[in-house]
């Protein structure tokens, strides 16, 4: 594995442009820095490494930062998940009352924003396949409307440094109404975080932690991803900050580094991770579930995950507030760009696949040109059902208009 400094910051010299169109976001202070990675055909064609993890301290990023990737983390879950999928633990088609039988008797609501007790038995159960494609009828609090957003608040407490056992966890989700009928229709939410636990109780893991470490962190070399960062790696952590509104800067927004295992391990969204942990596990993804010589899935597998699951008019649904859809599906626990001309959300041809972190990381595998790009930074928006309109226009979210240059700089210099 390419360990952080076997390569020099310098890129290639097609890419050399690209550092200075992200300099201006931070010279700016929309961001605070930013670390970006290209690879391409077997080699890291560029690094970038500019502006600081720590304002206040006035430390700067490096290359080994460790980055929130929130929502990242479900890609790594879900081929957690298939791996057990190809050992015949569990199927796609599975009910997870199997191994959550917390979800055995499920309501779901007669309407997705109306009152939590007027709702109506489910006609079917959860499947593992329902979990990886957010077709479950589960929620998150952020992309919910009425009663259903403040009871999930109230029920499971923070995303991020919540002190639930898994088992309190799963047990509060599964008290609270579905907000679909399982199946019907593609809505964000902790889908992934019950699928971490289904696989590790399948598993017979003591912590989603040792599962994700002996199925895929281990093998991958990617020994700097984890739902915590030790004593002696917290400084590498990168600060979090978001817009502040009064002062029309950047402000730390407040966010735990946890330097203990935490009780609940979000598999939607709790792993920290670099650039070069990272890139192993893209690779993997892009080239069949293979890379440098260890096999995590068969060819079939990954082309299984990255073949749309949406029907049509699932595809119709917003996301966050955007017509994500247009341009792209989501196949197993990863987007897949099909319509890469109605596809606002990124560059890159029919294919390209990926999932982003809510705090602006950002990654993407390319199987046409060979080539994987990955974005790290740590930018705070408000979560909301619209969050995705608001990025689009919203004050500032200038921070987040560093993203589509990085894209296009780097599409165009490579001439893809």
């Amino acid at each position: 594995m390419n360990g952080p400094m076997d390569h020099a910051h310098a890129a290639d010299p097609k890419l050399a442009g690209v550092a200075a169109g992200l300099a201006p976001f931070v010279e700016r202070g929309d961001l605070s820095g930013v670390v970006t990675l290209t690879w391409q055909k077997g080699r890291i064609r560029s690094v970038n490494v500019l502006g600081a993890r720590d304002l206040e301290a006035g430390a700067p990023m490096q290359r080994d930062t460790l980055f929130r990737i929130a929502s990242m983390t479900k890609p790594v879950t879900t081929v957690a998940a298939m791996m057990l999928v190809e050992a015949g633990v569990m199927r796609l088609d599975d009910p997870i009352t199997r191994w959550a039988p917390e979800f055995a008797h499920m309501k779901v609501l007669r309407d997705p924003t109306g009152p939590l007790d007027q709702t109506e038995p489910a006609k079917r159960a959860i499947t593992i396949e329902d979990l990886m494609t957010h077709r479950a009828g589960l929620a998150y609090a952020f992309s919910s409307r009425g009663p259903i957003a403040d009871a999930h608040e109230l029920a499971l407490g923070s995303l991020i440094d919540n002190p639930m056992t898994p088992d309190e966890w799963m047990a509060a989700i599964a008290s609270l109404p579905l907000t679909y009928p399982p199946g019907e229709r593609m809505h964000y939410s902790h889908a992934t975080e019950v699928l971490g636990y289904v696989a590790m109780r399948a598993a017979g893991a003591a912590t989603l932690e040792a599962l994700l470490r002996e199925k895929i962190f281990a093998p991958l070399g990617m020994h700097d991803t984890s739902f915590w960062v030790p004593p002696e790696k917290q400084d590498r952590v990168a600060a979090l900050y978001g817009f502040h509104e009064p002062t029309g800067a950047l402000r730390r927004a407040p966010m735990p580094t946890h330097p203990t295992p935490p009780s609940h391990m979000a598999g939607g969204g709790g792993l920290y991770s670099t650039v070069d942990d990272y890139l192993p596990f893209a690779r993997m993804l892009l080239n069949g579930g293979e890379v440098d010589g260890v096999r995590l899935l068969k060819p079939e597998t990954v082309a299984d995950m990255r073949t749309n699951r949406l029907t049509d008019l699932q595809r119709q649904d917003l996301f966050l507030g955007m017509p994500m859809w247009a341009g792209m599906g989501f196949g197993l626990g990863l987007s897949i760009v099909d319509k890469p001309e109605n596809n606002m959300f990124g560059a890159g041809p029919a294919g390209c696949f990926g999932w982003p972190g809510a705090f602006g990381t950002w990654w993407q595998g390319d199987p046409a040109n060979d080539l994987v790009m990955i974005y790290m930074v740590q930018h705070s928006i408000p979560l909301t059902p619209d969050a995705g309109a608001m990025i689009a226009g919203g004050r500032g979210m200038a921070g987040r208009l560093a993203l589509p240059v990085f894209q296009r700089m780097t599409y165009d210099a490579l001439g893809a």
